[in-house]
């Protein structure tokens, strides 16, 4: 049971929930649940990307603000941001003020219209990497072979601050894999949730 956290409710959860109390509602109801939005899956890559040196409960606390700073990462808004954006965005103490993470993502928004237009969504691209199983024993690693042939694809296509490590962490985060702990509580209510979920395809 080392590797789990047992939450106020008495049930044991993946142990990285005990490291603060908003981990708990994120984890079971977001992290490791298969999603197919387009901007949902863009935000979370940025997300990632700005989590890079960080912790994620300093991304998660000011998440809201990031949404607000970037058009809730409508990467369709974004790709008219120029630099009187980016130092606007370097005044704004509510975010991460990082300028190579900012210019990431207004890059990124650009490459994300062109995967668009060329593989019909997001989804359908990010979903063509998806593991064919899970792996036997979640938690024990910070990347994969699909991860890492991921973050080789994004890079070729011009994609900043998506490195295998970032690519994984998204991968678990937008239930690519199941990496929920196997007592996790959450573990079959995502693994249900990824039986009933309709996979995007590439067009």
């Amino acid at each position: 049971m080392s590797e789990l956290f047992v939450a106020e409710d008495g049930r044991p959860r993946c142990r990285w929930c005990g490291g603060a109390p908003e981990f708990v509602g994120y984890h079971d109801n977001e992290w490791g649940f298969p999603v197919d939005n387009d901007q949902r899956l863009f935000e979370k890559i940025c997300l990632e990307s700005f989590q890079s040196g960080l912790s994620w409960r300093t991304i998660l606390a000011k998440r809201e603000n990031l949404r607000a700073a970037f058009c809730g990462f409508d990467f369709f808004q974004l790709v008219n941001f120029d630099e009187s954006d980016v130092e606007r965005l370097l005044l704004d103490k509510g975010i991460i003020r990082h300028r190579g993470k900012i210019e990431a993502v207004l890059n990124n928004a650009k490459r994300a219209v062109e995967m668009v237009e060329e593989c019909g969504s997001l989804a359908g691209f990010f979903w063509s990497f998806e593991p064919k199983t899970d792996y036997p024993d979640p938690q024990t690693r910070t990347t994969s072979e699909e991860a890492k042939a991921l973050a080789k694809v994004l890079k070729k296509r011009g994609w900043k601050f998506v490195g295998p490590t970032t690519a994984f962490a998204f991968m678990q985060a937008m239930g690519l894999i199941n990496d929920h702990s196997l007592q996790c509580v959450t573990r079959e209510k995502a693994a249900l949730a990824r039986r009933q979920f309709a996979k995007p395809e590439l067009r």
